[in-house]
């Protein structure tokens, strides 16, 4: 228990000493001298360093790696120098440990041997036992909080996402199923997205326990539904995982894609920053939140791996759009609309880091 307790104060300390960070002001809309910058799935296949150490098989066998996943982590901030890092993980990785069937097809993504059909399925989705069901996450958050120097992002899949791939059994353009059991069904879907909420929450306290400072809460295919389907059968999970880490102390990231009609629903489940897609001016984008929530995004990832040409005016434009914090309002984190695509010239985002640096008010 003494041990335990020491390695509780020593974890709280380094969280602390984040809570000056550029980044970390801006999840909490205080005053920064240049928009933070950190991109989604900056840890990944654009980095010749990555493909390196990567090996083969699918990306759980990599994540089960802590040596390998804290590696990873690490490359795109000492590449970049980006304000934080995002644990590299995957937002199926409770659902895979708790031996629901769930394999990282490459070139497809989520896969599932036996999608969820019925009440009994429910019985797959036990509680996750962080220790036991995913140590290998644990030891690799605990060895980045002690080798970084910026604040690491925890992360989860947000209910709605994970119970797309858990009905669908693979991704999807359409959402029958999911759609399907939503309207056809509300008290067993209602039981899932309780079920994934729990998930959820067991997932990021126990990064969040172990050091990371921030979280982020990723809804990608949210963007499917309509503002009342969100509101009614979306919304009341997500807010339930955005107060379970309110209690934790450290700000909330509410990501989507295709969230333009959203983003005030998203904003209302708790979050200090809501994510925008690039389908979305940041300066619209400030008008469909409160004042005090602040704005992630929003260059469209197609564009780095367009090449420096185009990439130059468009981040200048987000910058443009996201400066500043008029009357009172949230901060602005620079990031992609979506993740870092595969074929990106990393020396691109390199210019991109160094352009948000050199920025002053």
């Amino acid at each position: 228990m003494g041990e335990l307790r020491v390695r509780m104060i020593d974890l709280h300390r380094m969280t602390q000493a984040h809570a000056d960070s550029i980044f970390i002001r801006a999840c909490t809309g205080l005053a920064t001298e240049r928009p933070p910058v950190w991109f989604m799935r900056q840890a990944g296949r654009s980095l010749p360093e990555y493909r390196a150490i990567r090996g083969t098989g699918t990306i759980l066998r990599a994540i089960a790696d802590p040596d390998l996943a804290t590696k990873i982590t690490l490359q795109p901030v000492q590449r970049y120098g980006t304000d934080a890092a995002i644990l590299y993980s995957d937002i199926m990785t409770p659902v895979h440990a708790i031996g629901f069937g769930v394999d990282i097809a490459p070139g497809i993504g989520p896969v599932v041997e036996h999608p969820f059909r019925s009440r009994a399925d429910l019985q797959r989705l036990r509680p996750l036992d962080a220790e036991a069901d995913t140590p290998y996450v644990v030891e690799t958050v605990r060895n980045l909080v002690s080798e970084l120097s910026v604040p690491l992002i925890a992360f989860a899949g947000a209910p709605f996402t994970v119970a797309s791939y858990l009905l669908e059994g693979k991704p999807s353009r359409t959402y029958v199923k999911t759609k399907a059991l939503m309207h056809t069904d509300e008290a067993l879907w209602f039981d899932l997205m309780d079920s994934l909420a729990d998930l959820a929450i067991d997932s990021l306290r126990s990064q969040i326990s172990n050091g990371a400072a921030a979280a982020q809460l990723f809804d990608s295919w949210a963007g499917a539904l309509s503002p009342s389907d969100y509101e009614k059968f979306v919304l009341p999970s997500s807010t339930k995982v955005m107060a379970a880490v309110a209690e934790l102390g450290v700000p909330r990231i509410h990501f989507g894609v295709n969230t333009a009609e959203l983003l005030g629903l998203m904003a209302s489940a708790g979050a200090e920053v809501v994510g925008v897609d690039w389908r979305t001016p940041l300066d619209a984008a400030r008008t469909r939140v409160p004042e005090s929530v602040g704005l992630q995004g929003n260059l469209d990832p197609a564009l780095p791996a367009a090449g420096w040409g185009p990439t130059e005016p468009a981040v200048r434009d987000v910058l443009a759009r996201g400066k500043g914090n008029p009357g009172g309002r949230g901060g602005h984190i620079f990031n992609l609309g979506h993740g870092v695509l595969p074929e990106t010239n990393p020396e691109v985002l390199e210019r991109v880091i160094e352009l948000i640096h050199s920025t002053t008010p």
